[in-house]
């Protein structure tokens, strides 16, 4: 196999798993798993709740009574764990409101857990029901033993999302805060209470009925993720074919150049003076005068009688 087949082999086995994750990647659409009017308490009405009615309230009402709806969903159970949420949309109908006049309808994320019962209020609804066991009413998050820590509902002063309310129809709200309380929701499901819905609650007969999830037109969230585990497209395939091309001329390549030098410094004449004799075998030798001895006087000899 040459060099240029081995690295497109090596760069499509590496892409293949990061293409499917990438289609598996998509959006899913989920109705609330419950969701309930907070009626404002009246001593003289009692607490009141609507965990199986068509419709939820926000606002104020012609008798002047306060009006919010919770609404929660399940994220864990519809998105694989350790997924990134990307895009949040909630979509709800307003069905019925006594006034076109608009305002901004928020959402909060609520901080405690809360229930439904099995109340139903009748007719329009407005007035809610008696509250049964487990219902959220405007002092309980399950009546009658768990209270709210404020009435009204606990939710967090940051808001989530806004969008301007006025006549009957569909509205959507979506905003990065959005995104990242379900995120927080998926990793953490222990957290997940969902949102409130406040509307105007200053001026008067502001009330606006949205449709519940009992109802022929649901709230619908939209969630876009992507699954975890997805590889970056460049890194796989760099790391694997490179090494791979390249390994065999680099080794051919270093030991060649090596092993000429090496070769050349080593042998070496025996018989070459070293580098340190050269100083000895020229220096200049010290010249010692002779001394010459004196000739001894030979004596004259005795004439013989």
């Amino acid at each position: 196999m040459d060099r240029r087949r081995l690295l497109t082999v090596v760069a499509a086995t590496a892409l293949g798993p990061l293409g499917a994750s990438l289609a598996s990647a998509g959006t899913v659409n989920i109705n609330p798993s419950k969701d309930n009017t907070l009626y404002q308490y009246d001593p003289a009405d009692g607490d009141k709740s609507n965990a199986l009615g068509m419709h939820f309230f926000v606002g104020v009402t012609a008798m002047k009574e306060l009006r919010r709806g919770v609404l929660a969903f399940d994220i864990a159970g519809n998105i694989p764990p350790g997924s990134t949420i990307t895009a949040v949309s909630l979509s709800a109908n307003m069905s019925r409101a006594p006034s076109n006049t608009a305002y901004v309808a928020e959402l909060h994320k609520v901080l405690a857990d809360w229930g439904e019962g099995t109340s139903i209020a009748p007719g329009e609804e407005g007035d809610g029901a008696p509250a049964t066991p487990n219902d959220a009413t405007w002092r309980h998050r399950f009546f009658d033993t768990i209270f709210w820590t404020t009435q009204g509902g606990d939710f967090s002063a940051t808001v989530s999302a806004s969008q301007m309310i006025g006549g009957i129809g569909q509205y959507t709200w979506s905003s990065t805060q959005m995104v990242a309380d379900v995120q927080g929701w998926l990793d953490n499901p222990a957290s997940n209470f969902g949102w409130l819905m406040l509307g105007d609650e200053v001026d008067f007969l502001t009330a606006k009925r949205f449709d519940t999830r009992e109802s022929t037109n649901p709230p619908v969230l939209a969630i876009t993720y992507t699954p975890s585990g997805s590889p970056t497209p460049t890194g796989t395939p760099t790391a694997t074919a490179t090494p791979t091309a390249t390994a065999t001329p680099t080794a051919t390549a270093t030991s060649t150049v090596a092993a000429t030098p090496t070769a050349t410094a080593v042998v070496t004449p025996i018989d070459t003076p070293s580098p340190t004799s050269t100083p000895s075998s020229t220096a200049t030798p010290t010249l010692v005068p002779r001394v010459t001895p004196t000739p001894r006087p030979r004596p004259t000899p005795v004439p013989r009688p």
